[in-house]
């Protein structure tokens, strides 16, 4: 202190104007702080409100993408949930469909077997009167050779052919005889 107390001194003494004594020029100085004010006046009229007009703007856009971006968070918790819902009814709606599905095929083998069943039980019965017609006719065709061969076996025996009406009587008479003796 001693040293600033000294140089003030001194700088009085040799100058009695401080400004002087410091380098200053009064004048100089006063032009400066009219264009330093004049700076502050046009900058507070024309660049500040521009500046603070997009510092106010920005800060506006942040807060609403920090606003859609809780929200879209928010919504798409919503959707999670959502989803979460649409996949067990999913499952559960597939599930159902599996049973029903099963349940339809066991209902579809059943009726086919029993179609089948049905089916070769008819075949079956078809072959029965078959086979049934089949005897029947080789009965028949039996009668009819028998009675032939009767026939010849008589005219053979007689040496004579009697006509035809004789000739059927007699071998039917030999065949009822025969079958009764066969009983």
């Amino acid at each position: 202190m001693t040293f600033l107390s000294h140089f003030a001194a001194e700088t009085t003494a040799t100058n009695p104007n401080l400004f002087t004594a410091l380098g200053i020029d009064w004048r100089l100085l006063i032009i400066q702080i009219i264009a330093f004010l004049l700076l502050v006046f046009l900058l507070g009229k024309f660049v500040y409100p521009w500046l603070m007009k997009s510092v106010d703007e920005r800060q506006a856009n942040i807060e609403a993408a920090a606003q859609a971006s809780a929200e879209a968070q928010k919504a798409a918790e919503e959707n999670k949930a959502a989803v979460a819902a649409l996949l067990a009814e999913a499952r559960k709606e597939a599930n159902e469909i599996l049973s029903t599905a099963k349940l339809e095929s066991n209902n579809t083998l059943a009726a086919s077997e029993k179609k089948a069943s049905q089916v070769a039980e008819r075949i079956v019965a078809e072959a029965h009167e078959q086979v049934e017609k089949d005897v029947a006719s080789a009965r028949k065709t039996l009668y009819n050779d028998t009675l032939d061969l009767v026939s010849m076996a008589t005219e053979k025996v007689i040496a004579t052919k009697l006509d035809k009406k004789t000739d059927d009587r007699l071998v039917a008479d030999a065949v009822a005889t025969a079958s009764k003796a066969g009983n």
